[in-house]
């Protein structure tokens, strides 16, 4: 019979032991085992026949461990605590299967969720989770964030996606029903405004004021979503502004005309950022998103700041 690399008793019989001697009592630890104190008991007389020595003292109300039993009890109790750590680091490898991306809800749903579509196509074994949300720039919980802003400032692997433009635009039949020649006559129909705490995107205010106009605005429709304030302007109810990075579909697809031929160049940049300690599948997520992007005006390269 071939000799076991480990001279172990039955692993039975050591965790009814350590159970036994956790809790010294071996009616509490055949509660936790989900078996009866006669088995638990059973166990222990066992490994105490192999090992020859007494590991418990019985008493008429309960047991304590002999100063044998304490030593056994603290060496099972380290190779239990090394073998529940490595398991536990193996169990989070194995969760971890998918690769987390952080976005707004507009950037989710208007560039990246369609990309992500054609990144499954081409690689099904990877799969990619998001984290949406437009409060917080918590970003400890993701491999990959993609952000509205200054690039120069981040630290770590940051690729820019695009560099917009930013038009006004409107839906077919909006445009149809207003005579819209001009900056001023634009300025004079409702507007869709965009209240969206903690980013910094361009409002109307700053969008006419960059093409000259600095006279009041009709201050009509207020969202706090970006994606509701393009659902509000495909309905008919005002202007919306327009980054065509994000909008490139909805004017494509001619659900959003542009209301006047100027543009204005978003003061900002949309970029994605890869994270410490990422994995090889996120490395290759990052890489295929920086190459996804169809604007022409997309900086395709890499960044590192330290």
């Amino acid at each position: 019979m071939p000799q076991r690399p480990y001279e172990l008793p039955p692993l039975n019989a050591l965790v009814s032991f350590e159970a036994a001697a956790r809790h010294v009592s071996f009616k509490s630890a055949a509660t936790e085992l989900n078996v009866t104190p006669a088995a638990v008991s059973h166990q222990v007389k066992a490994l105490e026949r192999e090992l020859n020595c007494m590991l418990f003292r019985r008493h008429h109300r309960g047991v304590e461990l002999t100063e044998t039993g304490a030593y056994l009890f603290v060496s099972l109790q380290r190779g239990f605590e090394e073998i529940s750590g490595a398991l536990d680091q193996l169990r989070a490898q194995t969760a971890k299967t998918s690769v987390t991306v952080r976005a707004t809800t507009a950037m989710s749903a208007l560039w990246l969720t369609p990309r992500l579509a054609q990144f499954w196509k081409s690689h099904p074994r990877i799969s990619v989770s998001q984290i949406v949300s437009d409060t917080g720039i918590d970003t400890t919980d993701c491999d990959i964030s993609i952000h509205y802003g200054e690039m120069s400032g981040e630290t770590g692997v940051c690729r820019s996606l695009f560099h917009d433009r930013i038009s006004a635009l409107g839906s077919p039949r909006f445009a149809r029903q207003n005579k819209i020649d001009s900056i001023e006559d634009l300025a004079g129909l409702p507007l869709i405004h965009l209240d969206s705490a903690g980013t910094d995107w361009t409002d109307w205010q700053d969008w006419f004021s960059a093409l000259g106009f600095h006279g009041s605005l009709r201050n009509s429709h207020r969202v706090n979503n970006y994606v509701i304030a393009l659902q509000a302007a495909q309905d008919d109810m005002g202007a919306v502004l327009g980054w065509d990075g994000l909008t490139h579909s909805f004017v494509e697809s001619g659900r959003l005309v542009k209301l006047l031929p100027d543009a204005v160049p978003s003061p900002r940049d949309y970029f994605v950022k890869l994270h410490p300690r990422a994995s090889e599948q996120a490395k290759l997520v990052f890489d295929w998103l920086a190459g996804a992007s169809t604007s022409g005006n997309r900086k395709m390269r890499d960044h590192r700041f330290s």
